[in-house]
């Protein structure tokens, strides 16, 4: 009895074969998928990162437009109402008393999750074409990324 206790107490070379066979199915598997979730979870990061630039420079405009309406501001012509700079929306505007206190847009200006190269976002202004990739540098109207990689879905990340 001792002794069958002792032959049956450790695997076979055959058993570890097989089962390092059936992890090496199983990786090969399972690593496509994780970089397929890898890539995803970056594209729903810069999805919300243009969501919330594009939105506080919305935010921005509609206060520019209420303080010139309600004569908090003199306007001058050829002015878009758009900030001058993206940094504008971290540091804010009181709107010539329009607020009590310097309304912020945002807290932090969101990192563009497929810039490798820490060129940070491409800037457009109001006076740009859509698809333009050189900023006018009168103003921000709109931000996207200068990733030249391509989407899950098929298309540019610029183009998002």
């Amino acid at each position: 009895m001792l002794r069958r206790l002792q032959q049956s107490a450790g695997l076979t070379l055959i058993e570890m074969l097989i089962a390092l066979a059936i992890l090496a199915v199983l990786a090969t598997a399972v690593l496509p998928m994780a970089e397929v979730t890898v890539k995803r979870t970056k594209e729903l990061e810069l999805r919300r990162a243009l969501r919330e630039i594009r939105s506080a420079l919305d935010e921005y405009k509609t206060d520019y437009d209420k303080a010139a309406n309600e004569k908090k501001i003199f306007v001058t012509v050829g002015e878009s109402g758009y900030p001058a700079e993206l940094e504008t929306l971290l540091t804010g505007n009181d709107w010539g008393g329009l607020y009590q206190y310097p309304r912020k847009y945002l807290r932090r200006i969101p990192r563009d999750p497929f810039d490798t190269d820490q060129e940070g976002w491409g800037l457009r202004s109001y006076t740009d074409e859509a698809d333009s990739s050189v900023w006018g540098g009168e103003d921000v109207y709109d931000v996207y990324s200068q990733s030249d990689e391509i989407a899950l879905d098929g298309t540019y990340y610029r183009d998002w």
